[in-house]
């Protein structure tokens, strides 16, 4: 199949203005004979699904919560991205597009990308509005701090939950929909089939999580916005509620997966502190702002540290390795994230780590509070002090922290072209389900900016024009599609009560999880990516012959919710491990041990690796089609990454 991504013609900065022009419309006596289907309430969901009520359409939102308010969007805690140059330091819509596609390793599209930097201060205007409550400068103007990847303060922030305000905003702008009556929301449902009627998306296929009832829904077209796929490693900063279910469910109906091996490992997180964590927690990369980062400058102070012999307030300022400081001059602590975890990981494998585990390096507060003292640190990052001293039973404001870096994000997921529609027609990804703004690495502060503005000002425009071309009328759960799937989904649920094995679903997962991050996590190299592969099919063949489930499908039941993630999971994990196996080059979060500058960066294969890799289902048990979409650059030059 040739992939269409729909970039429209003429200059970049015009792109996205014309297309907006051009794209057909739907009359506004037309809207309300639309269904729209949005599942997940997130900032992508919830945005998207508001918009479109306020536009006229008909909507169905689904969420697995029970309310909209508790999806994942809610942990985003440093802040969102705008060139709204403010701080007057020489930031611009172009410069931000600049930085994340470099930020992201040339992996990305430009349009797409050019189109979010454009559409990004526009964000901001719509959340002040909403009252979203960024924090502000002493004259009552909006405040800015600094992010990785980009030497202009151009983040805004509401201290460190800027997620939870932003969430609150766009929930606030979903509840008036739903009261108007133009948005009708399901709670509780789970989302476990796509319905596709001659080709197109048509409906979805629902669990309810409280009594088990299987529904059918229809719709005109489908929304995805549920999130990405970093639980495949078990640990990571992600609420374990968080799964690839609904895009994984739909790439097997059709929907080419993109660049699955492009996942992001965040530098500053809480180490593992034992075998019994299900969950790791995040420390705000706007830490990195005035937080400095180190280790002792010899394995032996290292080894001292370790085993207590010493303390850290004990190691003079002569014997600490500042060592993104010292590598990274230009960015200092700010480089991007997949450097700085990289760099982090180099130190502890040096045997330089701190910690009792060893696997863990120091982030300290100690300049900045000495300069302006606890009480200013406090009103900018008070919270995320109080998180970890709550956690750690440290005081950060005394010692310095202990970060590791932990899975994050993922800039992978559902293929779409220009107007974040998948391979299916009338089915579209927005937010992190989808691949297209990130490349191989996510810049800091840019998550909650994609999301915003594919639901606030992407998804409605371009969804009308596929709706302008799709009759008025009704779409019903009458055609046999519905029943195939609802039946298909019933199968699988009976399957997975019937195995009566011997190992719970987290014992599966974790596994998974081990296999995925010592194999395709940090850093990956052919042969343990190979290993990978021939461990994660014989868990597979485990799991579908050995898992445990107690209780039935007609009721509350969490381990049966949780089999169905895992078992998307290991398909899941597979295909990263494919996808890490042919992409022999390193690229920003993907970091292919054989493939490295002499000083130990990623070192890219432009040549032969600049387009977007998107998988193709064949069916069960079958190795997938890679298909390929060129990636063009005309506006910035490929060059390597450099942060010194």
């Amino acid at each position: 199949m040739i992939l269409d991504s729909k970039i429209p013609e003429g200059p970049l900065a015009e792109k996205w203005e014309k297309h907006k022009f051009n794209v057909k419309l739907v009359n506004p006596a037309n809207k309300r004979k639309y269904d729209i289907i949005v599942v997940g309430t997130g900032l992508a969901g919830a945005s998207a699904a508001a918009s479109l009520a306020e536009l006229g359409y008909n909507v169905k939102a689904f969420t697995f919560h029970d309310s909209p308010r508790r999806a994942h969007s809610i942990a985003a805690q440093g802040g969102i991205n705008a060139a709204k140059n403010y701080q007057n330091d020489g930031d611009s819509v172009f410069r931000l597009f600049y930085d994340t596609v470099k930020g992201g390793d040339y992996r990305a599209r430009e349009a797409n990308v050019y189109r979010l930097a454009q559409v990004s201060v526009n964000i901001i205007d719509q959340c002040v509005a909403q009252g979203v409550p960024f924090a502000r400068e002493y004259g009552g103007l909006l405040a800015n701090r600094s992010f990785g990847g980009a030497q202009v303060s151009r983040t805004f922030y509401a201290r460190g939950q800027t997620g939870q305000q932003l969430l609150l905003g766009a929930y606030s702008a979903l509840s008036r929909q739903v009261a108007y009556g133009k948005v009708k929301l399901y709670t509780r449902s789970e989302m476990l089939d796509v319905v596709v009627v001659d080709g197109k998306a048509r409906g979805i296929i629902t669990r309810n999580l409280i009594d088990g009832k299987i529904e059918q829904h229809s719709a005109h077209a489908v929304v995805l916005a549920t999130g990405g796929y970093g639980n495949v490693f078990y640990l990571s900063t992600n609420a374990k509620y968080s799964n690839a279910t609904a895009a994984w469910r739909a790439h097997k109906k059709g929907a080419y997966f993109a660049n699955p091996c492009f996942t992001q490992i965040h530098p500053t997180c809480i180490p593992v502190s034992g075998d019994y964590q299900s969950k790791l927690t995040l420390m705000s990369e706007s830490l990195r702002n005035d937080g400095r980062v180190w280790v002792p400058r010899d394995v032996a102070t290292a080894e001292r540290l370790r085993k207590g012999e010493i303390r850290v307030s004990d190691i003079p300022e002569e014997e600490r390795d500042y060592f993104l400081e010292r590598k990274y001059p230009a960015f200092g602590n700010l480089v991007p994230r997949d450097v700085a975890s990289r760099n982090a990981k180099q130190m502890c494998d040096e045997g330089r780590g701190v910690g009792s585990s060893g696997l863990a390096v120091y982030l300290d507060f100690a300049d900045i509070i000495k300069r302006t003292g606890a009480d200013a640190v406090a009103q900018k990052y008070g919270n995320l002090f109080d998180m970890y001293a709550k956690i750690t039973g440290e005081n950060p404001y005394e010692q310095p922290m202990r970060i590791y870096p932990a899975v994050h994000y993922t800039m992978g997921g559902l293929w779409v072209d220009y107007n974040l529609q998948t391979t299916i027609p009338g089915l579209y990804a927005t937010g992190e389900c989808n691949f297209s703004d990130h490349g191989a690495n996510r810049l800091g502060a840019s998550a909650l900016m994609q999301g915003l503005a594919d639901g606030y000002f992407v998804i409605p425009y371009t969804i009308g024009d596929y709706l302008a071309q799709t009759p008025p009328t009704p779409v019903t759960t009458q055609h046999p599609a519905f029943a195939e799937a609802e039946a298909e989904v019933r199968a699988r649920i009976q399957k997975l009560l019937s195995i009566n094995g011997t190992r719970t679903p987290d014992d599966f997962h974790k596994q998974l999880g081990h296999i995925m991050w010592e194999y395709c996590g940090m850093a990956r190299n052919a042969k343990g990516l190979a290993f990978a592969k021939q461990e994660i099919q014989k868990l597979r063949k485990e799991f579908w012959s050995d898992l445990k489930l107690v209780g039935t499908s007609e009721e509350l039941n969490q381990a049966l919710e949780k089999a169905g993630r895992v078992a998307d999971f290991l398909e899941l994990g597979e295909l990263m491990v494919d996808d890490a196996l042919a992409r022999n080059e390193s690229c920003g979060g993907h970091f292919r041990e054989e493939y490295a500058t002499e000083e130990g960066e990623a070192k890219r294969d432009d040549d032969n690796f600049a387009y977007v890799a998107a998988w193709q289902y064949t069916g069960d048990n079958q190795p997938e089609i890679l298909n390929k979409e060129d990636l063009q650059f005309e506006n910035v030059k490929l060059t390597q990454r450099s942060y010194k």
